[in-house]
C-alpha cells in the first residue's frame, strides 16, 4: 500500500508540468466526457475505469452494467453562468448484463457557438469479468425549431471494462469525435482500500497532441458523505456529496486559469 501512495503522490506532483494547461479550446465543446458529471469532475476527471453512475454513458458505455434498473442524472453549471453554461443529463437502463443510454451535452456562451450532442448507448457484460459498450454520439444543428433526435455528424465511442478483483478496475475509452478513426485513446486504472478509492486517466491523442493525465481519489468518512479530490490535466478539483437510499447530489469546484468554475448534480436511482 506504501508503493501505491508514493507512485500517486509523485504523479500529483509532475501533473502540472505534464499537463497541457492552456488548451485551444474548452475540453467540453467536443464530444469528450470530461465536466460530466460533478463527482466525476471533482475527482479530476478520472472516471473512465470507474464509470458505475449514469454518467457511464459519456465516460465509459462499458460501465452501465454495474447496476440493475433505471439511473437518471443532471449537472448544472450554477457559478458565473455569464462565462459559460454547461448542462448534461442522462438516463440509463440496466438488466441482466446488458444497458441503454440517453444522454445529452450541451454549452451555451462559448466561442466555438453551441455544440451541443445525443448519445445512445448500449453495454453488455461477458461473464464475470469484462464488459463492453458503445455509444453513438449526434451533433445537433442550432438554431433549430424543431426538436432533434440525431444530428448532421456522427461519432461513436467504444468502451472496455475489466474487473479482475473486487476492489480493481480497468477502463478503456475509444473515441472518434469526427471524420474517420479513433482520435483520442483513455486507459484508466481504479483502486479501492477500505474508505478510499484512487483513480487515474491517461488520455492519449492519435493526432500528435499533448497527452493527458487526470488523477482523483474519494474518501468516505461516514457512508452518506464522500469528499473528493483531483488533478484534471492540471487543474485542481476538489467537491463532496450526500448519498440517501438512491438519492445523490454531488458538488464539484475546478480552479481553472484565472477562474473558477462550480457544478451541481442530482442523480436518482430506482
Amino acid at each position: 500500500m506504501r508503493t501505491i501512495y508514493t507512485v500517486l503522490c509523485l504523479l500529483w506532483l509532475i501533473t502540472p508540468v505534464y499537463a497541457q494547461t492552456v488548451p485551444d479550446k474548452r475540453p467540453f465543446e467536443l464530444s469528450r466526457p470530461l465536466y460530466v458529471g460533478a463527482r466525476a469532475l471533482a475527482m479530476g476527471n478520472a472516471f473512465t475505469a470507474i464509470a458505475d453512475d449514469a454518467t457511464a454513458g459519456f465516460w465509459n458505455p462499458a460501465g452501465l452494467i454495474q447496476w440493475q434498473g433505471v439511473q437518471l442524472f443532471a449537472v448544472n453549471k450554477f457559478h458565473d453562468r455569464d462565462d459559460y453554461k454547461f448542462d448534461p443529463k442522462g438516463i440509463g437502463y440496466s438488466y441482466r448484463g446488458y444497458s441503454l443510454f440517453w444522454g445529452n451535452k450541451i454549452a451555451i456562451g462559448v466561442d466555438s457557438g453551441v455544440p451541443d450532442f445525443n448519445y445512445y448507448g448500449i453495454a453488455r457484460q461477458f461473464g464475470a469479468y469484462t464488459a463492453a459498450g458503445l455509444s453513438l454520439k449526434f451533433k445537433r444543428r442550432h438554431p433549430s425549431n424543431v426538436y432533434q433526435f440525431f444530428g448532421y455528424q456522427t461519432a461513436y465511442d467504444l468502451g472496455l471494462l475489466f474487473k479482475p478483483r473486487p476492489n480493481l478496475k480497468f477502463g478503456c475509452l475509444a473515441q472518434n469525435l469526427e471524420g474517420y478513426g479513433i482520435q483520442w485513446l483513455t486507459l484508466g486504472a481504479a483502486y479501492r482500500y477500505a474508505a478510499f478509492q484512487f483513480s487515474m486517466d491517461v488520455a492519449i491523442s492519435t493526432q500528435g497532441e499533448t497527452p493527458e493525465l487526470y488523477i482523483g481519489t474519494e474518501w468516505h468518512p461516514f457512508d452518506v458523505l464522500p469528499i473528493r479530490l483531483g488533478i484534471s490535466n492540471g487543474a485542481l478539483t476538489a467537491g463532496m456529496g450526500v448519498m440517501w437510499k438512491g438519492i445523490r447530489i454531488n458538488y464539484a469546484r475546478i480552479f481553472e486559469k484565472n477562474f473558477a468554475s462550480d457544478f451541481v448534480s442530482a442523480e436518482l436511482q430506482f
